[in-house]
């Protein structure tokens, strides 16, 4: 159970941290106003380098659907273990959101209107107005990045101190190039948490953000099980 409450909160930290960063403080990821997309970037990155710190000698600071689909793949974990973990990262992502939506509702004139909490999105009155093909492409190959990042750093070619910093920059960079396409998931408990408060096209939108990051995860999981891990 320590293992899935370190997820819990892991996750809840990410999403609290980086969409809160993003609806609070980013006002605008292209504005003159807020922090701006570079600072909702540094805020996921910086938020999963404190938790690979302090919760990975626990669970591996998983806090993402994604990540623990992509270590079952590579034979890392076991079956009950990651559906465990997945509930633990979901349930962490919906307080999450519920806490910041319960901030939020304090700000005068406060309305959620579509894509609110800053949930993730893709297509027209949504940042840049990608379309579908795009939005599925950036989630998958960003993801697949980000795995195969993660198994690397934390492999035996890997320098595990240094394991969390680099997988926190990673996801920095990841959001760098996103932002402006999907809001960047590459984490289906992260979309989840604010889609359920939103609703709307946050919510029916969803299905890109279970589906993209979950094949991106499996085929890194394979790449680097097949091609870099085998003798």
């Amino acid at each position: 159970m320590k293992k899935y409450a370190a997820e819990f909160i892991g996750t809840f930290c990410l999403v609290l941290f980086g969409c809160g960063t993003a609806v609070i403080s980013g006002i605008s990821v292209t504005g003159p106003s807020g922090v701006g997309l570079l600072g909702i970037a540094i805020a996921f990155g910086f938020a999963v380098v404190a938790m690979a710190y302090a919760i990975g000698g626990i669970s591996g600071c998983h806090i993402n659907p994604a990540v623990t689909i992509g270590v079952l793949t590579a034979g890392k974990m076991e079956v009950k273990d990651a559906i465990g973990y997945i509930i633990a990262q979901c349930l962490g992502a919906i307080l999450g959101s519920g806490i910041l939506y319960i901030i939020l509702s304090g700000r005068p004139g406060f309305t959620m209107g579509e894509w609110a909490l800053g949930s993730n999105g893709w297509g027209e009155g949504y940042l840049g107005g990608y379309n579908t093909l795009s939005a599925f492409i950036i989630e998958a190959v960003m993801t697949f990045l980000f795995i195969f990042v993660i198994l690397g750093t934390t492999s035996k070619y890997g320098n595990g101190a240094m394991a969390g910093l680099a997988i926190g920059i990673t996801l920095m960079l990841i959001h760098l190039v996103t932002i402006p396409v999907t809001g960047t998931s590459v984490n289906p408990a992260r979309s989840l948490g604010p889609a359920i408060f939103a609703g709307g096209k946050a919510l029916s939108q969803l299905w890109l953000f279970f589906v993209a990051p979950v094949v991106g995860a499996v085929l890194a999981a394979l790449v680097w099980k097949m091609g870099f891990e085998k003798e």
